[in-house]
């Protein structure tokens, strides 16, 4: 581990790349028994606000790794009462049973079957490293390294924050050690939703003057090419069956008969600000 050549550099451009890449969104099932995850808590109003900084990809995934992976899962109840919870395998590029039933569905043009695909479509979760700057509901999580499992909106933070709207401001690597910046988490509640729109960057700074510290945090990080590992994910035919018995199909893939001779399509994982607008224009396109 070379702290100088580490503080030298600032991977930005990469980065950036990589966010290109992966804004066609993801999510994830959250560990919540697992002990190395930390989660802002909220009051009774659904309010909340915790500062933590992003750190860079752990050194025990190699130095091509990136200090975020995104996952993508399913999970729905089917009519006869059973939960489909898996893992989706469109995280590793592979094809996908569910998806592939989604699009048959959505691309039928029933309405009643885009209220179906709604519900079982993909949803993404982004996993990182962090340190815990503040967490005034939990003090005693303050100063650890954790990992922290989040969405769309909050990635969208870090997107904008490496990709600045107006030429005025200038671009920040949010996990750099020395030229990042710490993130001020910021829940409301809004119509029974945890919102996080007010949440935002501070300016940049260093997270420490003391390289023997940064290098204590930079050797407690967590892996995180372990969340997306093969183990994690059901085979093709073994999601197949489950989503069979999950959905009672029986050779059955939707409601109407229009779906039968529709085109499949991988389908994405949306957020709920953009879901109309993609599937109107993926139905167009169709």
């Amino acid at each position: 581990m070379d702290l100088e050549k580490l503080k030298r550099s600032n991977n930005l451009s990469m980065l950036t790349k990589e966010i290109l890449k992966v804004n066609q969104p993801t999510e994830t099932v959250y560990e919540k028994d697992d002990p190395r995850f930390w989660q802002p808590e909220v009051d009774k109003a659904g309010n909340g606000m915790a500062i933590i900084r992003f750190l860079p990809a752990p050194v025990v995934d190699g130095d091509d790794a990136l200090p975020w992976v995104r996952r993508f899962n399913h999970a729905f109840q089917g009519p006869n009462g059973l939960w489909l919870m898996d893992n989706c395998l469109t995280t590793n590029a592979q094809k996908c049973p569910v998806c592939e039933h989604n699009s048959i569905l959505w691309n039928s043009g029933i309405e009643a079957n885009k209220e179906i695909v709604r519900k079982q479509k993909r949803k993404l979760t982004y996993i990182a490293n962090i340190l815990v700057i503040s967490d005034p509901k939990n003090p005693a999580n303050e100063g650890q390294v954790r990992l922290y499992k989040f969405g769309k909106k909050i990635f969208d933070k870090i997107t904008e924050a490496m990709n600045p709207e107006f030429a005025d401001e200038t671009p920040l690597n949010p996990f750099h050690f020395w030229e990042g910046a710490n993130f001020k988490i910021k829940i409301r509640q809004v119509e029974g939703y945890r919102n996080y729109d007010k949440s935002e960057f501070d300016a940049p700074s260093p997270l420490s003057d003391d390289d023997e510290k940064i290098g204590k945090i930079l050797k407690s990080e967590h892996s995180l090419k372990e969340f997306i590992d093969a183990k994690h994910f059901k085979s093709y035919d073994a999601l197949k069956d489950r989503l069979t018995q999950v959905l009672g199909l029986n050779g059955v893939t939707q409601i109407g008969s229009k779906a039968e001779d529709a085109t499949l399509s991988s389908e994405p994982s949306l957020g709920d600000d953009d879901e109309v607008d993609y599937f109107r224009s993926l139905a167009e396109q169709g």
